[in-house]
């Protein structure tokens, strides 16, 4: 039976990365709320922003479930930043007869940091995709948001050490 893998973890932890990874082992599907953002409204952050992401993610969650019934695995790179949306998504997912896993992706501080100035430097030479310039504004209101899941929140870890070659 097919299901939803649900990727979350901090903005530029290495969702997308780790979607990829997995991709073709699971034979999924790759659903990321940010190139549907970049495609839909150009990552324009204004004040409509969070309506939208509320609505956008909410379409998503139910789409990626459709597409599980129908067969289909879907990895779904979604940040989930509270225990309560984590709990919220498994309960959904539950409650529809849909499969559903939880991957965390972990990030030590340093590699985070890092990750943050690489994307930020890519966007800049205009090489970022649907990625956003992510400034210490918007960072700092990011982490203060983000509860850091715990063993029982997720299914499986993966830990992003950039010191491994």
């Amino acid at each position: 039976m097919a299901k939803v893998i649900i990727v979350c973890g901090k903005i530029c932890s290495g969702k997308s990365y780790y979607s990829k990874l997995i991709q073709s082992s699971l034979n999924a599907v790759i659903i990321s709320p940010d190139e549907a953002t970049f495609e839909l409204i150009n990552n324009e952050q204004g004040d409509f922003y969070n309506i939208f992401s509320e609505r956008l993610n909410k379409y998503l969650t139910k789409k990626a479930g459709e597409i599980a019934k129908a067969g289909a695995n879907v990895i779904f790179e979604r940040c989930l930043w509270t225990k309560k949306s984590r709990e919220e998504i498994r309960e959904y997912y539950k409650n529809n007869g849909i499969d559903c896993e939880i991957h965390y992706v972990c990030v030590d501080d340093e590699t985070w940091q890092r990750n943050i100035a690489e994307r930020n430097q890519r966007v800049q030479e205009g090489k970022g995709g649907f990625d956003f310039y992510l400034d210490d504004g918007l960072r700092k209101k990011l982490e203060s948001l983000w509860e850091e899941p715990t063993e029982e929140e997720y299914d499986i870890l993966y830990k992003v050490d950039r010191n491994i070659k």
